[in-house]
């Protein structure tokens, strides 16, 4: 479960109440405040993380848009707008999973350094044009570390 605090804050800044440079401060903030020591993703006990109906289908639907636009992005030919609609799917499906997924506090933890990662890419999408396609990069290692780190067999990397 996110908790409260953090998901009232990212829900707020997800809004757009914030704009953009809140969404960069969302994700930046889920360190905590650790520094040098930062938390790093890491399984639960040698196994991945246990998800949720929400999480799985928020997850589903970036890892979908984002492997249509996949060709584009590998060729260099992807608009600069559609880059800011992939943006936005990351935005949206993260609220999405913040008002309603229901993860263990260590589960959480986890999934919140992905939603940092998934958060940095939407901002860098959204973006000057010359960062869009490292945000891009970005939301796919976002999405290979869901795929590592959580349990969802209807969970289809990306290959690229």
């Amino acid at each position: 479960m996110i908790r409260k605090p953090h998901a009232l804050a990212l829900a707020i800044i997800l809004a757009g109440t914030l704009g953009h440079a809140g969404t960069s401060l969302a994700a930046t903030s889920h360190d905590h405040g650790h520094g040098e020591g930062a938390p790093s993703l890491q399984l639960d006990a040698g196994k991945r993380w246990a998800t949720d109906a929400p999480l799985r289908q928020a997850m589903g639907t970036i890892n979908d848009d984002m492997r249509q636009a996949l060709p584009a992005i590998h060729e260099d030919r992807l608009p600069a707008a559609r880059y800011g609609e992939l943006a936005e799917t990351v935005r949206g499906q993260v609220a999405y999973m913040v008002e309603n997924c229901k993860l263990s506090a260590e589960a959480d933890a986890q999934l919140h350094l992905i939603i940092a990662q998934l958060l940095a890419g939407a901002d860098a999408m959204s973006g000057a044009p010359a960062g869009q396609r490292d945000g891009a990069v970005t939301v796919v290692g976002a999405l290979g570390d869901y795929a590592t780190y959580f349990a969802d067999d209807s969970f289809k990397p990306l290959e690229h």
